[in-house]
């Protein structure tokens, strides 16, 4: 028996010393994504990022939903509804030059451009796509879809969004093993969405994301709980008062089956 020990120890050794791998012994896996992880802190810390959204850092927590993302360099990252683009610029420096952002975003126009078309050009791995929050087509799998503060709007009338087949798009566009976050204001538990733009609150409960994500396919893979706020009336309209920007938000990590 010490023979047979002594020779599988010494196999072992000399294919390791060959390059190869010894599933379960010899693989290192790879390092685990987190705040302090050094694209995430260089993401923070890039100079290109306004006032504005450096000033907003300290309610949004950046560094935490990124790492949530687990974004890593090399990553193709799609940013639904990036607004001035808080987000995407993170993104872009977070997956480096060997990675790519596509920001989806509605069409503009010449006298109301869209903000991203002025942050697009000034990061050469963001491509602005511009035809509408349905229909997308990035022209590569995606290691994540990302999407902000926006998820409930999919469901407004005048938007015209078939949101069950836009969650199956999100689902076709990923990787096997890809992700797709979701941040969202809290509505109250069994609350309906709004579909009135006017009317609506802009919120949704967590519940429903979780049926329509799970709707298309996906698993729930986490839940972080950095950007709740229990002090927030999730009966108020997210632009009211005090609460506009404090809100209490959910944040959902889906995963597609590999």
């Amino acid at each position: 028996m010490r023979n047979f020990v002594l020779a599988a120890l010494a196999a072992i050794s000399t294919a390791a010393c060959a390059g190869g791998a010894i599933p379960g012994i010899m693989m290192d896996a790879a390092p685990a994504v987190s705040a302090a992880s050094p694209y995430i802190v260089a993401a923070i810390a890039d100079p290109r990022r306004p006032e504005a959204d450096t000033a907003r850092d300290i309610l949004r927590h950046p560094a935490e939903v990124v790492a949530f993302t687990g974004a890593r360099p090399g990553w193709r990252v799609a940013d639904i509804g990036p607004g001035g683009g808080y987000y995407s610029r993170l993104f872009a420096v977070a997956v480096g030059d060997g990675g790519r952002v596509f920001a989806v975003d509605r069409p503009g126009t010449a006298e109301r451009p869209r903000p991203m078309a002025a942050v697009a050009p000034t990061y050469s791995n963001i491509t602005h796509l511009t035809a509408g929050y349905a229909g997308w087509d990035a022209g590569e799998p995606l290691d994540a879809i990302f999407i902000s503060q926006i998820y409930h709007d999919f469901h407004l009338q005048q938007l015209n969004i078939d949101v069950p087949a836009l969650n199956r798009q999100m689902f076709a566009a990923l990787k096997p093993g890809g992700v797709l976050v979701i941040i969202d204001h809290a509505a109250p538990a069994g609350a309906a969405v709004g579909t009135d733009g006017a009317t609506a609150s802009h919120r949704i409960d967590q519940a429903q994301v979780v049926r329509e994500a799970m709707a298309a396919g996906f698993v729930l893979d986490g839940e972080s709980q950095v950007l709740r706020n229990p002090a927030d009336d999730r009966s108020l309209r997210v632009f009211e008062g005090d609460i506009r920007g404090r809100t209490d938000q959910f944040a959902l990590r889906f995963r597609k089956p590999a």
